[in-house]
């Protein structure tokens, strides 16, 4: 996959690994479109960048979206890769009163059903292009679960699993399907649970790239790939050294 001259949508692309994916992406010649729900962190960061242009909206909201897709159709004709990297995570465990439900269902919601939805959205335009692109952002989680994330997990896992039944669906397209699965990031995002730990997220985009260049559809990240090899050898040894502080 060619990584300059290309139109990309980033959802969530204000803070973060989209934030350092928008700006890498805009420095190699590429026209960037970013997403999300906050006004004043989008301006902030098409501040910092260059050849990006910043659209407040909404995945989870099917307004958003319908609004968001019918500006794309109209002004960027030339959309050819989708990055899906906005998310929603809440830690807690699964343990009486913590409204489990309601936080799973937002989870859920954002992080697979609304990646669904806009991918659908977007296929007309993408099938148009000569060469194209999905990505859809997952996680270490959706190898093996963390028990403090566990809807954020299963959301994850969900994503996974639609991410290889559309690449493989569109295999015989111009659509190219990846999954980006990045560990723990040092992000705002990741706080909570000890992103300060974690991979920088100017390395995470900078990996991305590299493997949308050589067409490397599951992209495993950092440790990622060291744990992704232990969980094909013992799923119970990966959750436990994913759950050591549980």
């Amino acid at each position: 996959m060619k990584t300059s001259n290309n139109t990309v949508l980033i959802t969530g692309g204000g803070a973060g690994i989209g934030f350092q994916t928008a700006k890498l992406l805009s420095e190699k010649g590429n026209h960037v479109i970013i997403t999300g729900r906050n006004a004043g962190t989008l301006e902030k960061a098409a501040a910092q960048l260059k050849n990006v242009t910043a659209i407040v909206s909404d995945v989870s909201k099917e307004e958003d979206v319908n609004a968001l897709v019918k500006r794309l159709q109209a002004e960027f004709p030339a959309l050819n890769i989708v990055i899906n990297n906005a998310a929603a995570a809440e830690v807690y465990k699964l343990e009486a009163g913590v409204n489990a439900y309601a936080k799973a269902s937002h989870e859920i919601h954002t992080n697979f059903l609304s990646v669904i939805r806009l991918n659908e959205l977007l296929l007309p335009l993408l099938e148009k292009q000569a060469e194209s692109a999905i990505v859809n952002v997952s996680s270490i989680v959706a190898i093996s679960p963390g028990a403090r994330l566990p809807g954020y997990a299963a959301s994850k896992a969900a994503l996974h699993s639609y991410t290889q039944v559309l690449r493989h669906t569109l295999s015989a397209t111009n659509v190219k399907v990846f999954e980006l699965m990045p560990p723990l990031v040092n992000t705002e995002f990741s706080k909570e649970i000890g992103g300060e730990n974690g991979m920088p997220p100017a390395a995470v985009a900078a990996a991305f790239v590299e493997a949308l260049a050589t067409d490397n559809y599951e992209i495993h990240v950092g440790n990622t790939a060291d744990f992704y090899k232990l969980f094909l050898s013992s799923p119970a040894e990966a959750f436990k050294v994913l759950n050591t502080r549980e």
